[in-house]
């Protein structure tokens, strides 16, 4: 058991992350686990969580806490109209099923499989969004099924893996196709309502009576990580929407694309530093 002054470090990392976490995921409509996840991966390594289940307990806690903060902003986003339902009622059945599917691959994967695709997506994403947006266009209406289906499916199902909202996919997928950027942001914090849930209870399964587990665990999730972050989220998220609503397109996806950058390198870092 590490000493009380390395515990209490802990737990204030963990409040100022989802402090952050609740903020981004009010102006970027994601979930804040692209936040919570190198955090609780560097948290749990710290505490001693053994190697062989440290990134799918950061990625099961991650998608537990993604639960009440997607719903806060979708809310928040609703509220103010610019939220496309049409896509998520289309997705009703898509997006859930790729995270569960998420959730069984994830049990059988290694910690560095997940480290990596995690990595790589954001690296990828964070490019794309800062120096291929505006001239990269695949058309200027959303495809429809059965291709709209098999992308709710991937963005559910990558983004399970990665323990993140849907957001960073979502937001890709909707600018392709011309969508603003602001819609795209709103609707992809309803998108983390269809992944968060079935997720969680995925990696609840995935993980279950595994006995390198923390104390207080269920599965792969982490319940006291869960009881610290989950107030601060809620009472954030609907103030990062504000400035969401408040910030040009430009400003959003420099921001949204450096974020992911330092992301992805933290995470090359822990494999390759």
């Amino acid at each position: 058991m590490p000493p009380v002054s390395e515990l209490m470090m802990f737990a204030g990392l963990l409040v100022v992350a989802g402090g952050v976490a609740g903020l981004l995921a009010g102006v970027f409509g994601i979930g804040g686990g692209a936040v919570l996840v190198p955090v609780f991966y560097q948290v749990f390594g710290l505490a001693g969580v053994d190697d062989a289940v440290r990134m799918h307990l950061a990625v099961g806690t991650s998608l537990a806490i993604i639960v009440p903060t997607s719903l806060r902003s979708f809310a928040a986003h609703r509220q103010r109209g610019a939220v496309d339902m049409d896509l998520l009622k289309g997705w009703v059945v898509a997006v859930p099923l790729g995270a569960i599917l998420a959730a069984v691959i994830a049990a059988g994967a290694s910690s560095e499989a997940l480290r990596l695709i995690f990595a790589v997506i954001t690296l990828l994403l964070a490019l794309r969004m800062m120096f291929f947006n505006s001239r990269w266009h695949l058309g200027s209406e959303l495809p429809g099924e059965p291709a709209r289906f098999a992308v709710g499916t991937g963005i559910g199902l990558l983004s399970g893996l990665m323990g993140i909202g849907g957001g960073v996919l979502n937001n890709t997928f909707m600018s392709l196709y011309r969508r603003p950027i602001h819609q795209a942001v709103a609707t992809s914090a309803g998108v983390g309502v269809l992944i968060s849930l079935p997720g969680l209870f995925g990696y609840v399964w995935a993980g279950w009576g595994d006995k390198g587990l923390p104390p207080l665990s269920t599965g792969f999730v982490n319940w006291i990580a869960v009881a610290l972050i989950i107030p601060i989220t809620l009472i954030v998220a609907p103030y990062g929407a504000k400035l969401a609503h408040a910030m040009s397109k430009r400003q959003l996806e420099i921001g949204f694309g450096l974020f992911l950058i330092f992301v992805s390198g933290r995470f090359f870092y822990s494999l390759y530093g």
